[in-house]
């Protein structure tokens, strides 16, 4: 079970990074443009978005190793009960870092990079991950 745990940690943290971004406007040869290519002299904003890992998954798994280990020492009759708690176990923590996995990169794929400026909420996948915002005005000609 510590293997499982470890092991979907690992892989957790190692698939749940990603990134996106992009600038709401461009860079024309007499000045800026914003998103609907209508010239402007304000600077368009630059939005990055990032992508990482949430502690509280961590601590889910930690959770379920703990509960597991006190099942056993508590009611666990006998070696065969033992280990089927604990690849019962197992099997949780292996599927919940698969799910955060996928709940994480479908959901952050899903927020959209325009509107964002300050104005709107936007929900990250918490608890599967977390996220950083970052914004900025393009530098221009």
């Amino acid at each position: 079970m510590l293997y499982a745990a470890v092991g979907s940690a690992i892989a957790y943290s190692v698939f749940t990074v990603g990134s996106k971004g992009g600038c709401l406007g461009v860079v024309s040869e007499t000045g800026f443009l914003d998103e609907n290519g209508v010239a402007t002299d304000v600077n368009p904003t630059c939005v990055t978005l990032t992508l990482g890992p949430s502690p509280l998954v961590y601590v889910a798994f930690g959770a379920v190793v703990f509960v597991a280990i006190g099942r056993v020492l508590t009611r666990a009759d006998s070696e065969s009960v033992a280990f089927r708690i604990l690849d019962r176990a197992s099997f949780v923590i292996v599927i919940a870092a698969a799910a955060a996995i996928v709940v994480s990169h479908v959901w952050f794929g899903l927020i959209p990079l325009d509107g964002i400026g300050g104005t709107g909420t936007y929900l990250w996948p918490f608890p599967f991950a977390s996220g950083d915002v970052q914004t900025g005005s393009m530098t221009g000609p």
